[in-house]
């Protein structure tokens, strides 16, 4: 029995030997400095690589998961992938996290160099303004009286103004006239209403009054049948 547990002790030891010897060179891959970006466009692009090459590690990972299953050393296998998976996640994470403090230092850099430019404007601005010569005072003692407005005679503008009010009171009395018109029209209206109701009304009392002669005539005619009928049957 120890014979045939022999070539599993060794096959034990020489998968922990290989782990061992792996662990220094992942453990280097883990330690490596992310290359320095340079521009903002460098930036961009390995945060887009990262990205990319994140799915495949993890894709790469997922594959290599589903071969442990089929070997002997399961639990060996699986944790090699996953440190192989680590090594290379933090490796990504290196370079994104150098990208990204890159676009933010180039967003500061670019603020303030912006704050800068609007800085040294202003300056030159106020510089040229005092430069400029001061403007003369205006001498308003000495300065010649307003001329007087220019308007038409005192004439014109009652004539104008005579206009105005015969305008004024030709179109009041339009109105009136209009209004007057207007009111006619509604009593019109109104007379015309109440005669059309008479008209049916009396129209409406007619038709009643030769219904019930109608009526009484019929009841008439019945009773006169009723009492031939009654002298009939006497006889």
């Amino acid at each position: 029995m120890r014979a045939s547990l022999k070539p599993l002790g060794g096959m034990i030891v020489a998968a922990a030997v290989s782990v061992a010897l792996a662990a220094p060179a992942m453990a280097q891959e883990a330690t490596s400095v992310a290359p320095s970006s340079h521009s903002v466009a460098e930036a961009d692009a390995t945060l887009a690589r990262v990205a990319t090459e994140r799915e495949a590690v993890n894709a790469e990972y997922a594959a290599g998961e589903a071969v442990c299953y089929n070997k002997f050393f399961v639990n060996n296998c699986l944790d090699k992938a996953k440190e192989k998976r680590r090594v290379e996640l933090a490796n990504l994470r290196a370079l994104e996290v150098e990208a990204e403090h890159f676009k933010r230092a180039a967003s500061v850099a670019r603020r303030d160099a912006d704050l800068a430019e609007r800085a040294r404007k202003d300056d030159e601005e106020l510089a040229r303004r005092e430069a400029l010569p001061p403007k003369p005072v205006k001498d308003v003692d000495n300065a010649p009286p307003p001329a007087p407005p220019k308007g038409r005679r005192i004439a014109e503008r009652e004539a104008d103004h005579a206009a105005r009010m015969k305008r004024e009171a030709a179109a009041t009395a339009a109105n009136a006239d209009k209004r007057a018109a207007s009111a006619a029209r509604y009593e019109q209206k109104k007379i015309d209403a109440e005669r059309r109701q008479a008209d049916v009304a009396k129209r409406v009392a007619e038709t009643e009054r030769k219904r019930a002669a109608k009526v009484e005539a019929e009841k008439k005619k019945a009773a006169a049948a009723a009492a031939a009928a009654a002298a009939a049957v006497k006889k």
